[in-house]
């Protein structure tokens, strides 16, 4: 339930701070004194859109907090879900307004985006303001207001999950169908697809081998001379000794005298390994001067392939990889059109399967709805008969259509408020005060079953006055005793319910206006009383008449 909400420079207040209690808060005020701020400022915690219009005046931005206790376990389990831990059902959401446009939103003083805080804000409190009204008047909400009230929710999501796969497959197949149209035309695509790249055989890497190879063929003079020479310095030529027998004579030289002067052994060696190791290189640079022998046709052969490969990868590459992907993927797509006409039969088969499922999980919702509209009518005609609407007469026309993502149904409510008169829909015939009745009995019957422990009616009185207006007071003062109820109004019918009276007062302060929320002990409810039922001439009967009402409707 909300507990306290502080308010600082949105529009005309100052700075307010209120807190609640538990059953029904009622707010007056003078038309204009800043009513419908107060609802603006608990939206805009509920994470509902606002303007920066809404900063005061002057002020760098708005602050509204608002702290909330023993909050429902749906909402502590999505606070948990989303990292926000919850003390002992405690809540603090704090919404910044800053007059740039900006916005920020904390809960717990962790920072959050406002599409969270508006899901949280859905646990918590629901809002009924004169718009909501329009629900009534929109036929297509209808089902919404039965299906919340009966419970079908768990039935309905079921039902949509077969229903979505139902069109997934429908889908499929339309697809399906499409491909039948173009499929000769493509498989003919593919084929040459796959018959252009196959006939070349490709294998993974083979550009890269193929240019390496004809580089070295290209370059094969150039490469031959050079080994040619290193082979030549290291082995000689008829008419010079090579590097090899150079080295092999100073190591002759020295050997014969390594045991007379020690220190030349070891050069010895080391001139006995270079020959060694000298002869060994001129040996391969003679094995690779036999592979730069190039033949004429190898060489013809890899411009050819190097041709090819080109022309290929920029048909279908740029890579080698990419074309033997495309390659690949063709050869599935066309798998996937031979087999088509078999797939399309098992699909329409499944739809045909899915279709049956659909249609009695359809039909069992229908019924659930129907036996559920019985008793809503009851238990909403009986709210409507205690709210002053003695003749009503309340109807749920339930008409079978095509399947759609409600089911088979079509929900609209007629109502006839006077004997004699045959229901007609909501939208034709009720008036403005009728409207504000009939949602006031819909919340009235529907509280016990959600989890929202906070209702908020914004002028749930437009329309109506006298005893139509006690009724509803009566109302609001009942569903108080089960939830937490705030409650805006004119009448003073309805403001002699309250459990906690708050007074929503404009003053000029220092050539500012400035608005102020304050409780309201039992001498401040028999003026404001009094004011609103005879104006500002209060004098000592309307006071006492003020006193004899509060007095009345005690809790």
């Amino acid at each position: 339930m909300l507990k306290e909400l502080y308010i600082e420079n949105l529009a005309v207040i100052e700075k307010a701070s209120i807190e609640f209690c538990d059953k029904l808060n009622v707010f007056t005020g003078e038309t204009g004194a800043g009513k419908s701020i107060l609802i603006g400022g608990i939206n805009a915690i509920l994470g509902q859109r606002v303007s920066k219009d809404i900063v005061r005046s002057g002020a760098n931005k708005a602050v509204v907090s608002a702290s909330f206790y023993n909050i429902c376990p749906e909402a502590v389990s999505f606070l948990s879900d989303n990292g926000i831990e919850c003390e002992e059902g405690e809540l603090l959401i704090t919404r910044e307004i800053r007059s740039d446009g900006g916005s920020t939103a904390r809960i717990n003083s962790r920072p959050v985006n406002i599409s969270l805080l508006r899901e949280l804000g859905q646990m918590l409190v629901n809002v009924h303001g004169q718009h909501d009204n329009q629900i009534l008047m929109t036929s297509e909400r209808h089902i919404d207001i039965l299906d919340e009230y009966s419970g079908a929710g768990e039935m309905l999501e079921e039902y949509r999950r077969s229903f979505h796969s139902l069109q997934a497959l429908a889908r499929k197949i339309n697809e399906l169908k499409k491909q039948a149209n173009n499929k000769a035309f493509r498989i003919n695509e593919l084929q040459d697809i796959i018959a252009d790249i196959d006939s070349l055989d490709i294998k993974p890497g083979e550009d890269e081998e193929i240019d390496k190879e004809l580089d070295i063929s290209k370059n094969a003079v150039i490469l031959s001379e050079a080994i040619y020479k290193a082979h030549s310095i290291l082995k000689g030529t008829d008419d010079a000794d090579g590097t090899v027998v150079m080295v092999s004579e100073a190591r002759d030289s020295v050997m014969p005298y390594s045991e007379l002067f020690n220190e030349l052994a070891p050069l010895s060696e080391r001139l006995s390994s270079a020959v060694i190791e000298l002869d060994d290189i001129a040996q391969e640079l003679s094995s690779l001067s036999d592979k730069l022998d190039v033949d004429p046709k190898r060489y013809d052969y890899l411009n050819e392939r190097s041709t090819a490969l080109r022309k290929i990868k920029k048909k279908y590459g740029p890579e080698l990889d990419d074309v033997l992907r495309t390659l690949e993927d063709s050869r599935r797509e066309l798998d996937e059109l031979l087999s088509a006409d078999q797939s399309l039969s098992e699909y329409e088969e499944q739809m045909q399967q899915m279709l049956s499922e659909v249609s009695v999980k359809a039909k069992n919702l229908s019924e659930f709805r129907k036996k559920a509209a019985e008793k809503f009518v009851s238990q909403v005609t009986a709210e409507l008969e205690f709210l002053n609407m003695p003749n009503v007469k309340l109807v749920v026309s339930q008409t079978a259509g095509k399947l759609t993502v409600n089911g088979l149904d079509t929900i609209e409510f007629l109502i006839s408020a006077n004997l004699g008169e045959e229901p007609k829909p909501i939208a034709k015939i009720a008036s403005g005060g009728e409207l504000s009745r009939i949602m006031l009995a819909l919340k009235n019957v529907t509280a016990e079953k959600d989890s929202i422990d906070t209702l908020i009616f914004d002028e749930i009185d437009t329309g109506v006055s006298g005893r139509a207006a006690q009724k509803i007071g009566l109302k609001l003062k009942e569903i108080g005793k089960i939830r937490q109820v705030l409650c805006v109004t004119h009448l003073s019918q309805i403001a002699v319910m309250a459990d906690e009276h708050l007074l929503i007062e404009k003053n000029d302060i220092d050539g500012r206006t400035v608005t102020s929320v304050k409780p309201l002990d039992i001498e401040g409810r028999k003026l404001e009383i009094a004011r609103i039922m005879g104006g500002d001439n209060i004098d000592e009967l309307m006071l006492e008449n003020a006193e004899n009402l509060i007095n009345t409707y005690k809790a």
